[in-house]
């Protein structure tokens, strides 16, 4: 790592995908900032790197200001190398269906949206100053959701994946002014709790012919906050085992 040692901060840290974006950066010798809406596990406090954990709700304006407000406090006056947007939604109705464009309010709509699109880019300006100290990286998690219609993703968190996509080439255009590499990871099926019985029909559909695990996602995120990424910016990588490709 040398003289310096770097610092990341992880929305949607809790579970999944992000606890083992946590994990992987920890590994590393980063210093871990996280955000979720559960307190932490005690466990976790035990490990040296992890710095704080601030609970946090992303769908609540007030809630995040108080996150980037405290989080700085956290960094003072020094760099942020990474900052990964990982918290997202994928709500049912009352009737256990996905949002679509005819079911499930409006309202539910917007709360999806302030989560997996709004957070990303609050976070992104609220960190701005750090994140130019650091010549850091920002990763959006994106979907494969956001590129063809899912059987079970549901429109409103299929239209708001393919919003970050858009919002990520948008913001490694700007944020280059400022030394920040901004990309994307899209996900396919991962093994997680989001992940339900249903989905096992989807398989046949996937190159490699298995789906994925968390920690391949969170191994992809690291190489795009790594130096080894160093000239990369406005991409977005498929971590999908092929299914892209059908």
């Amino acid at each position: 790592m040398g003289e310096e040692r770097k610092t990341v901060i992880i929305t949607g840290a809790s579970r999944g995908i992000g606890h083992s974006v946590a994990k992987r950066f920890l590994e590393s010798g980063w210093r871990v900032l996280t955000c979720s809406r559960d307190e932490v596990p005690p466990e976790c406090k035990l490990i040296p790197n992890w710095t704080c954990h601030i609970p946090t709700d992303l769908g609540d304006a007030a809630s995040v200001a108080n996150f980037i407000e405290k989080a700085n406090e956290v960094l003072g006056d020094g760099p942020l190398h990474a900052l990964v947007n990982n918290a997202g939604m994928s709500p049912k109705t009352p009737f256990k269906e996905r949002l679509g464009c005819l079911n499930g309010e409006i309202d539910a709509w917007r709360e999806v949206f302030e989560i997996n699109f709004f957070a990303a880019l609050k976070l992104a300006r609220g960190f701005a100053t750090p994140l130019h100290r650091g010549k850091g990286a920002i990763v959006n998690v994106t979907s494969i959701a956001g590129h063809y219609v899912h059987p079970f993703a549901g429109s409103a968190y299929s239209i708001s994946k393919a919003a970050l996509s858009a919002l990520t080439r948008q913001m490694a255009h700007e944020f280059a002014e400022l030394g920040v590499r901004v990309n994307a990871v899209a996900p396919g099926e991962i093994e997680t709790d989001m992940i339900q019985p249903e989905y096992e029909v989807l398989v046949p559909r996937i190159a490699l012919n298995k789906m994925g695990s968390p920690e391949d996602v969170a191994g992809t995120i690291y190489f795009l906050c790594s130096e080894d990424a160093g000239y990369v910016t406005g991409s977005e990588i498929w971590v999908t085992g092929g299914q892209h490709l059908y």
